[in-house]
């Protein structure tokens, strides 16, 4: 994985799965894996959609992916938000370091940076893991509302075409 650094990432993991969670553990079990950056811990969109994914996760394990969510705060705002359970791995990026180095866009500048609830826009990338040497990005949405995020089956369409 170090081939390709700026996808790689290690962070603590508060949901199924090991901790701290790093790309490359994924690699060895999965074809790819679905990233959905959400916005911060007051997001209700991001937690409909954590629900709505964990409702059809099954669909996602059964074309080889793994699911992660990655929420900009720390492990223990992360474990909070977390209390409808999730059947993925949540991670916390509490300095979204990984957001930004995935092009997580941030609206509003500064204060946008400051306060993630109204700067950080949902963002959904898919990569593809069996292409190792480096991983490459099969698929990215970089939402420009807080609504704008693809649809589970357009996520699955996704994966089918890989």
């Amino acid at each position: 994985m170090s081939a390709n650094a700026d996808l790689d990432f290690e962070l603590p993991n508060v949901g199924p799965g090991p901790d701290p969670l790093t790309l490359g553990s994924l690699a060895d079990v999965n074809e790819a894996v679905v990233i959905l950056f959400q916005r911060d811990f007051y997001c209700g969109n991001c937690r409909r959609q954590v629900t709505a994914v964990s409702e059809r996760y099954a669909e996602f394990r059964e074309r080889g992916a793994e699911v992660v969510s990655v929420l900009p705060e720390s492990p223990g705002r992360a474990r909070d938000w977390l209390r409808d359970g999730a059947s993925f791995p949540l991670v916390a990026d509490e300095e979204s370091r990984l957001g930004d180095r995935y092009g997580q866009r941030v609206r509003f500048g500064a204060v946008g940076r400051l306060h993630d609830f109204v700067g950080r826009m949902p963002t959904t990338v898919i990569v593809d893991l069996r292409e190792r040497d480096p991983p490459r990005r099969a698929y990215v949405h970089r939402g420009a509302t807080p609504w704008d995020r693809p649809t589970i089956d357009e996520l699955l369409a996704e994966l089918n075409r890989l």
